[in-house]
C-alpha cells in the first residue's frame, strides 16, 4: 500500500472529483442534449462547450448551478478519446463551500441519469466496471487477483467490497450506490464477493492491509491512501441486502470521501484548468479579471521601472569611481621608441681600392714556391 502522501496536495474539501468512459456513440451529442433539458427547467444557470481547438485532443464543457443552500458550483468536464475505445472523461467540481454529499451531484448536471446510459463506466481498472450498478467479482481467482490489486490501486473512484453471506434475493441484488447521497452516488464503485469467495478475496486484499467481513463490507484505502488510513475504521461487519439503506456502510463511505486525501494523478491539472482556464464568466467575475489583470501588469510595470533605476543608478557610480581611479593615478612616462637596426655604411672607393691591394699583396706573398731558395744556394752542377 502506497505511503507516498506528503508529495502530493491534498484534495481541498470544496473539490468533488470523478473520472469515466462513455462507451457509446456520440457523447457530445448526450452532453448537449443533457444540457438543454437542464437549462430549459433551471437547474443549470449556465453552460458552455469550449470551441473545438484542433491542436489540443479533448472537448471542454463549463457549467455552473446553485444547491438547494444557495452555494455556487462552477464545473468543468473534458472529453477525450480513450486508449480502450470510447470517450474517457474527467470532471471537476468546485463549490464556494465544502462540500455537502446532500447536494447534487456533479455528474447529473452534464450525464443523464438513465440506467440505460453508457457513461457510467469506471477508468482506472481497464475492466469495464459500472459507477451505478452491482460488480461482481470474477469467478477465477488470479483474475480476482488481478482486479481488486488495480481497484485497491485506484484513486479517483473510491471502491469498496461488500461480501453476501448469502445469496441475496431481488432486492438485495439491487446496487448499493442508489442508496447513497447523490454526491457519493457517482463516485464510488461497488463490488460483490459471493459467499464462497471470502477466503479467496481477503488473501487477494492482504498486501493493501484490509479485510472483508463475513457478511460485511470494507473500503479500499486507494493509491496514494491517506494518511493514518486505519483499516478497522473503513471496515462494516454487517450488511443487509435487503433493500434497506446500509447506515454504516454510508457512514464510512461519506467519512472516507470527506477525509483529507491526496489527489489523484492528474488531478492537479485538471483542478488547475478549472480555476485558471474558466470561462463562463459573470459580469462581474469579468470585471474582477480585468482589475487583477491591470494590478498584474502594473506590478510588472513598476517592478521593471525599478530595475531599470537601480541599473542606471549603478552605472553613474561606476563611472564616478572609474574618474576617481584616474585621477589619483599619477601619469607615467611614455615608454621609449624602440630603435630600429641600421645598415651598415657602404665604403669608400679609397677603402675599396687598399682592400683590393692587401688581398693581392698578401696573396702574392703566400704563393711564393719554396724551391727557390734551394736553387739560389744549392751545389753546383
Amino acid at each position: 500500500m502506497s505511503t507516498s502522501t506528503s508529495v502530493r496536495p491534498i484534495t481541498p474539501p470544496t473539490v468533488w472529483l470523478a473520472r469515466g468512459r462513455h462507451t457509446g456513440p456520440a457523447a457530445e451529442d448526450v452532453l448537449r442534449r443533457h444540457a438543454q433539458q437542464l437549462k430549459e427547467s433551471g437547474v443549470v444557470r449556465d453552460w458552455l462547450e469550449l470551441p473545438e481547438i484542433e491542436a489540443v485532443p479533448e472537448r471542454v464543457v463549463e457549467a455552473r448551478w446553485e444547491t438547494g443552500d444557495g452555494v455556487t458550483v462552477r464545473a468543468r468536464l473534458s472529453l477525450a478519446h480513450g486508449p480502450a475505445g470510447g470517450r474517457e472523461w474527467v470532471l471537476a467540481a468546485e463549490a464556494e463551500a465544502p462540500w455537502d454529499p446532500r447536494w447534487p451531484s456533479p455528474a447529473e448536471m452534464f450525464w443523464p441519469d438513465d440506467p440505460d446510459a453508457a457513461w457510467d463506466h469506471e477508468a482506472e481498472t481497464g475492466a469495464l466496471l459500472r459507477l451505478r450498478d452491482v460488480n461482481p467479482l470474477p469467478p477465477d481467482d488470479k483474475e480476482m487477483r488481478r482486479l481488486l490489486k488495480d481497484a485497491a490501486r485506484a484513486g479517483w473512484a473510491i471502491h469498496f467490497v461488500v461480501h453476501e453471506a448469502m445469496t441475496p434475493d431481488a432486492r438485495g441484488r439491487l446496487p448499493l450506490a442508489r442508496l447513497l447521497p447523490p454526491g457519493l452516488r457517482h463516485r464510488v464503485v461497488e463490488h460483490r464477493a459471493a459467499p464462497h469467495q471470502l477466503r479467496a478475496v481477503n488473501w487477494a486484499l492482504r498486501d493493501c492491509g484490509v479485510q472483508v467481513p463475513r457478511g460485511g463490507a470494507v473500503v479500499l484505502p486507494g493509491a496514494p491512501a491517506p494518511e493514518d488510513f486505519d483499516a478497522d475504521a473503513f471496515a462494516v461487519r454487517s450488511v443487509f441486502l435487503d433493500g434497506s439503506a446500509p447506515a454504516e456502510l454510508i457512514e464510512a463511505l461519506s467519512r472516507f470521501a470527506a477525509s483529507p486525501r491526496p489527489l489523484p494523478d492528474g488531478a492537479q491539472e485538471v483542478l488547475t484548468a478549472l480555476r485558471e482556464d474558466w470561462h463562463l464568466l459573470t459580469l462581474e467575475e469579468e470585471l474582477a479579471r480585468e482589475r487583477a489583470l491591470v494590478k498584474m501588469y502594473a506590478e510588472a510595470l513598476e517592478a521593471m521601472t525599478r530595475s531599470r533605476d537601480l541599473y542606471r543608478e549603478a552605472a553613474e557610480r561606476a563611472h564616478e569611481a572609474l574618474a576617481i581611479y584616474r585621477e589619483s593615478v599619477p601619469a607615467l612616462p611614455a615608454p621609449p621608441a624602440r630603435e630600429q637596426p641600421q645598415d651598415p655604411p657602404a665604403a669608400s672607393p679609397l677603402q675599396q681600392l687598399t682592400r683590393t691591394l692587401e688581398r693581392l699583396t698578401g696573396g702574392g706573398k703566400a704563393r711564393r714556391p719554396a724551391g727557390g731558395e734551394q736553387g739560389d744556394g744549392g751545389p753546383a752542377g
